[in-house]
C-alpha cells in the first residue's frame, strides 16, 4: 500500500519536451523521411508531415528534453517541506545533472521515481535521450533484466486506474476531480513548443513544469489520504 511508503524516499518529476529543431525544414532529408513514416498513422491524411511536425516532441527520436523538474519531501517531525528544482539548458548537460541526482541523493534501492504517466512517457523518454547522448543509464532508469516488482517507478496515472486500463486520465482532469489547484493555469503541453521556439521563454516553461511536479506530489498525497501541501510548505530551490 502506498500509505506505507516513506515520502522522503520518493523523487517526483515532470519533463517538458519539444521537437529537436524549430522547423521541419531544418531536418536533413533522411530525418524528414523518417518523420513522415513515423507520424503517418497519427496524422493520417489530415496533415502533411511538415504540418504535423510541431507535435514531434512527443517522440524521443524526434524531440528533446528542455527541462526536468524534480521535487522531494523533507520531514521535520510533524512539519513537511516539499523542495522543487529544475534542470534546464543544453539537453546533455541537464540529463547529466539529473543522472547525478539519481546516483547520489536518490541512489538507494528504497528510493523511487514518481510521475504522471511516467511509465509510458517520462521515464522511457529520459532513458532514450540519455542513450542517444551516449550517457550510461543510471540504475533507476536501467530496466534491463529487472522483474516487474524490482522496477523503482511509481505512476500516479497507473495508481488512479486501480487495474482499469480502458482509459487515460490527464493530470488536468485528475487534479480537478481531486480538488487540487490546476497546474495548467497559464499554458498547457500543446503550447510548450511555441513558448520555447517563438517566445524563447524557458522561464515560463520551468514554472509550468514545476507546477506539474507539485501536482503529481499532491495527487500522491490524496491517494494516500494525506493533507495537501499548502503554499508555505513548497520551497523552490
Amino acid at each position: 500500500m502506498i500509505s506505507k511508503l516513506h515520502l522522503e524516499h520518493i523523487l517526483f518529476l515532470d519533463i517538458e519536451t519539444v521537437p529537436e529543431t524549430q522547423y521541419f525544414s531544418d531536418l536533413d532529408s533522411t530525418k524528414q523521411s523518417l518523420w513522415e513514416h513515423k507520424s503517418k498513422y497519427q496524422r493520417k491524411e489530415e496533415f502533411t508531415a511538415e504540418e504535423f511536425y510541431d507535435r514531434a516532441g512527443i517522440w524521443a527520436e524526434f524531440g528533446k528534453i528542455i527541462c526536468i523538474s524534480v521535487g522531494y519531501f523533507k520531514l521535520y517531525g510533524d512539519q513537511r517541506q516539499f523542495r522543487v528544482t529544475t534542470f534546464h539548458g543544453d539537453e546533455k548537460t541537464l540529463l547529466l545533472e539529473f543522472k547525478n541526482v539519481l546516483e547520489t541523493h536518490f541512489n538507494h534501492t528504497k528510493h523511487l521515481l514518481c510521475a504522471h504517466n511516467g511509465k509510458e512517457f517520462d521515464f522511457p523518454y529520459i532513458a532514450r535521450r540519455m542513450i542517444i547522448h551516449s550517457i550510461e543509464l543510471p540504475n533507476k532508469l536501467n530496466l534491463f533484466g529487472k522483474k516487474p516488482w524490482e522496477v523503482p517507478h511509481l505512476d500516479t496515472l497507473e495508481l488512479w486506474k486501480f487495474g482499469d486500463y480502458k482509459s487515460y486520465t490527464s493530470l488536468k482532469l485528475l487534479t480537478h476531480v481531486l480538488g487540487i489547484p490546476s497546474p495548467k493555469d497559464d499554458i498547457d503541453g500543446s503550447e510548450v513548443c511555441s513558448v520555447y521556439y517563438e517566445q524563447n521563454n524557458i522561464d515560463r516553461i520551468i514554472v509550468y513544469c514545476e507546477k506539474d511536479t507539485i501536482a503529481v506530489a499532491q495527487i500522491f498525497l490524496r491517494l494516500r489520504g494525506d493533507n495537501l501541501l499548502n503554499d508555505e510548505e513548497v520551497l523552490h530551490v
